[in-house]
């Protein structure tokens, strides 16, 4: 069975008795069958059955699995992710920054690398949008500011369009 850290012990999992958390422990090695678990824990196999249906023990389950993720493997992933920025492949490069970002919550599920592509060309374009303005507006005057403006609203538009139809 894996060691889970004792500290900070509240949760759904600390909230049910000892056959409980030993069945959930049990259920999560996946080594015996459902028989075996509930003869180990000294209850029936319906017994077990219905803990498996109460939403305190799935969320027990759900936070033990947590628990021994976080345990026994996260300091081993981010080592495995670290080398993997190292790594001859661009793909697995780009995979392992986006995994590591995600995990310190700097980049959600919902962003893709070609969003994030399309987020960064956008804020070039804007960039450039705004030099060229300044740059016009310090060279010729108000008058042509007024033109590039419309001209650039324009561009705006049809690059929002363009960025739409992929």
């Amino acid at each position: 069975m894996s060691k889970v850290n004792k500290t900070g012990q509240d949760g759904p999992f600390y909230k049910l008795d000892k056959r409980r958390q030993k069945a959930v422990m049990l259920l999560f090695e996946d080594e015996l069958t459902d028989e075996e678990i509930a003869k180990s824990v000294q209850r029936s196999r319906s017994t077990l059955s219905s803990w498996k249906n109460e939403e305190l023990f799935k969320a027990a389950q759900k936070q033990y699995r947590s628990l021994v993720v976080k345990t026994d493997y996260e300091s081993k992933a981010l080592k495995k992710l670290k080398e993997l920025l190292e790594a001859k492949s661009e793909m697995v490069q780009l995979q392992s920054a986006t995994t590591i970002l995600k995990m310190a919550g700097m980049l959600s599920d919902n962003d893709t690398p070609e969003l994030t592509r399309a987020k960064v060309r956008k804020a070039n374009a804007d960039a450039r949008v705004a030099e060229a303005r300044a740059k016009a507006m310090e060279d010729n005057g108000q008058d042509v500011v007024t033109a590039l403006d419309a001209i650039m609203d324009k561009l705006t538009r049809e690059s929002d369009k363009a960025d739409s139809n992929k």
